[in-house]
């Protein structure tokens, strides 16, 4: 199936190494910044602060940042909420299932009597009809007295 291995050399491939070349990197050319001062629509204070070396200290006074009021938290989170109406549906589902279970119980129950019933009815039925005495019965009497069969047929 498979052809004979021969003993051929192995296959010889040329080598190609390849060396990269590094490129010279080039400083992208920098933006001078504006010579013109941007100044804020209202000039801030200016303060100074003596440290107790001596040295003194300039800047802008900074305005302290205002904290907006806290709205009030209800009493119960939302959390708790929604854990507690979904354990209240939870209860509901459950009494919901518990009494479709016992809906088909009672159902499956009903049918088996159903079914009992019947088969009692109709197998006494049956024994009235093949058990009852003389009357009127209905079909054809025959009455063979002396018969001989031979060979499937019948000789009277």
């Amino acid at each position: 199936m498979y052809p004979e291995q021969g003993h051929h050399p192995p296959a010889v491939r040329a080598v190609e190494v390849h060396h990269p070349t590094p490129t010279p990197i080039t400083p992208a050319p920098v933006a001078p910044a504006p010579l013109v001062p941007v100044q804020p629509g209202t000039i801030p204070a200016v303060a100074s602060i003596v440290l107790p070396d001596g040295r003194i200290i300039t800047g802008y006074a900074i305005e302290p940042t205002k904290t907006e009021p806290v709205a009030d938290k209800p009493p119960v989170s939302r959390a708790a909420v929604n854990v507690a109406l979904g354990g209240i549906g939870f209860l509901a589902v459950c009494g919901g299932l518990l009494i479709l279970t016992t809906f088909i119980t009672a159902l499956t129950a009903l049918i088996t009597q159903l079914i009992t019933l019947a088969a009692v009815v109709f197998g006494g039925w049956i024994a009235v009809q093949v058990f009852s005495a003389g009357g009127a019965k209905g079909g054809t009497t025959v009455n063979i007295r002396k018969a001989v069969i031979k060979r499937n047929k019948f000789y009277g």
